[in-house]
């Protein structure tokens, strides 16, 4: 049985307003897109959040970044088994196929999969922990960040989570094979950053300094 339904009435308006503006203005650019291919130069990782916008934090164009979105803005280990890896298989396009010189992991501020993992990590959202759960098994990834920052009282450990799921993401990367060698033979440089939604502010990684407002 086919439960699809035609879009709702405000998005088809929006797109149409779209079409009349944006895309008339720069038709000639999109047609480029269209028949020349993308060749973005960064890609980034970012969350599925609706508050995180890549595109408006860095005023970016259609073509220039390859984004990819999962919940907490993860990167699982290098793990070839054969079974389906969305986020593994945008990596390795990006890199392999499209070049990026950069790839950027991006977390940010009050993220409910980074909450969801301090409450399971904590013992108080069992529910996660089972089995079926798509989202506990994802973030199962971030136990080693929360191991790190476990310490900490509640108030502060959910900020440094969020920066730790940024850190083992960049761990991680460096588990791909061909992640690491792009890095050492200097084709391809990892950024991590953290934006605050609610400030406007955005926090660079540096391994000497920790975060840093950029």
């Amino acid at each position: 049985m086919d439960h699809t339904r035609p879009l709702p009435a405000y998005l088809v308006s929006r797109f149409h307003g779209w079409r009349a503006t944006t895309y008339q203005d720069n038709r000639a650019w999109y047609r480029r897109l269209a028949e020349k291919g993308q060749h973005p130069r960064a890609m980034v990782i970012s969350c599925c959040d609706s508050r995180v916008h890549v595109t408006s934090i860095f005023g970016a164009d259609e073509g220039e970044f390859f984004i990819h979105r999962n919940v907490a803005n993860l990167v699982p280990p290098y793990n070839p088994d054969g079974e389906y890896h969305g986020t593994s298989a945008a990596v390795e396009y990006a890199v392999t196929s499209l070049g990026v010189a950069h790839i950027v992991v991006l977390g940010h501020s009050s993220c409910g999969g980074v909450k969801g993992c301090d409450d399971m990590c904590s013992g108080h959202a069992p529910q996660l922990l089972e089995k079926s759960s798509f989202v506990g098994r994802w973030m199962d990834i971030l136990r080693p960040g929360y191991q790190r920052v476990a310490h900490l009282p509640e108030g502060e450990r959910l900020g440094a989570l969020e920066r730790q799921a940024v850190l083992v993401s960049l761990e991680n990367l460096m588990t791909f094979p061909f992640v690491a060698k792009a890095v050492e033979d200097e084709m391809l440089t990892l950024h991590g950053l953290w934006n605050n939604t609610g400030e406007g502010l955005l926090e660079q990684y540096d391994p000497a300094r920790g975060f840093v407002v950029v």
